[in-house]
């Protein structure tokens, strides 16, 4: 797991959609920290420390560090509510952190092998199915992301889920069946060139067809006027 970012917040004292609009003007988000055996917690924090973080990959996959009041509080964000039309977060959802409690998360997968691929080489093409799997985690071990190696893959061949090596306690969400992460596909053949020949061609056929009913009409006109 990548470094703890520590983000700092302040305890909100007004709540309703009022006072998260004056939030918003004077830059800063509001928030709730959830979970465990305490009752959640209202904060604000700054746009622009959050937004740094936010745009960062696997954003939903790491923990964080939020300062209030003097102490830190470990959690993981479960949820950011966007603006329809600016897709600026309106609002944040953490969940507090509790050691040894298990969650579900979207962890991305990342492909490895690419330029070796046996399949790749034979011009075939990587068809990804699914660019991240939701895995069951404990809260303090949740991966920043989980490999695949298809450097000994072929045209034809599908990668499963079992095929990734998971972190101990780690487990996918999805029990039911050997899912597909990913395929090698069979090349795309190129037919353009071909349909433009035949389109040609026929243009061809047309003009030699319509050459030869003139000749032909030329030839009756000459008898006509022999007679």
């Amino acid at each position: 797991m990548s470094n703890i970012i520590t983000i700092n917040a302040e305890t909100r004292q007004n709540q309703g959609k009022g006072a998260s609009r004056s939030l918003r003007r004077e830059g800063k988000i509001p928030a709730v920290i959830y979970g465990g055996d305490k009752a959640p917690s209202h904060v604000s924090i700054e746009s622009r420390k959050f937004d740094k973080e936010y745009k960062q990959s696997g954003f939903f996959s790491r923990l964080f560090d939020i300062e209030l009041d003097g102490k830190k509080v470990r959690v993981l964000p479960r949820d950011v509510q966007l603006d329809p039309v600016t897709d600026k977060p309106l609002h944040i959802d953490f969940l507090l952190f509790v050691e040894g409690a298990k969650i579900s998360v979207d962890v991305a997968v990342n492909f490895i092998g690419e330029d070796v691929c046996v399949g790749l080489k034979r011009g075939g093409v990587l068809n990804i199915v699914r660019r991240s799997v939701e895995l069951l985690c404990p809260v303090e071990s949740i991966p920043d992301m989980i490999e695949l190696d298809i450097a000994n893959s072929d045209i034809g061949d599908s990668l499963h889920i079992s095929q990734i090596i998971l972190p101990d306690g780690v487990s996918p969400t999805i029990t039911d069946r050997d899912f597909t992460i990913a395929t090698i596909a069979a090349p795309t053949v190129m037919v353009e060139e071909d349909s433009a020949t035949g389109e040609e061609d026929e243009e061809t056929e047309k003009l030699a067809d319509s050459a030869s009913s003139n000749d032909t009409e030329g030839e009756s006109a000459n008898s006509s006027n022999e007679d």
